[in-house]
């Protein structure tokens, strides 16, 4: 737990463009109940050293923002040998401060892990400004948009990473 969480603050610090959160941290408490021990996991945010429960006490955006970073390093630390991070729409709720330091902060990850023969990144976006400030061109040079035809099935075509940030 010690590592996901040093994982977890460091996405955070250099993710989070707020100044109400210092930082976020997964908390667990074990419970014993017939023969079995029970843990029970909860985010909390830390700001000048107090801890609180997210729970109820911030907004979707945050909320957000904390559920990436918590997958971001749970897969830093138990799926290295798997390589594979998908993110769905990961750009609900946030601000465009956050969207664009989200998107440093992948940028970041797939250039630290670029060596690491079975990484990838799969994200699915409507956000092409996130695309853009990811930076995407400098790991692939296309993408796949899917979209629908004027007879509603859906349309698959492979795009160049150029003509999107470019």
């Amino acid at each position: 737990m010690e590592e996901i969480n040093r994982i977890a603050e460091e996405l955070w610090k250099r993710t989070y463009r707020g100044t109400d959160i210092d930082t976020i941290l997964i908390r667990s408490d074990g419970e014993t109940g017939k023969g079995n021990r029970q843990y029970n996991y909860r985010v909390c945010m830390v700001k000048q050293e107090a801890e609180m429960d997210m729970r109820g006490r911030c907004s979707a955006g945050q909320r957000v923002l904390a559920s990436i970073i918590i997958r971001l390093a749970l897969a830093e630390c138990f799926g290295v040998k798997c390589g594979l991070i998908a993110l769905d729409e990961p750009t609900t709720n946030l601000d465009s401060d956050n969207i664009r330091s989200l998107a440093e902060s992948l940028h970041d990850i797939i250039r630290a892990r670029q060596q690491q023969s079975n990484f990838q990144l799969i994200v699915i976006t409507h956000d092409e400004e996130f695309l853009r400030y990811m930076q995407c061109a400098d790991f692939c040079d296309t993408y796949f948009r899917i979209s629908r035809t004027d007879r509603q099935k859906s349309k698959i075509e492979q795009e160049s990473v150029t003509e999107l940030v470019g």
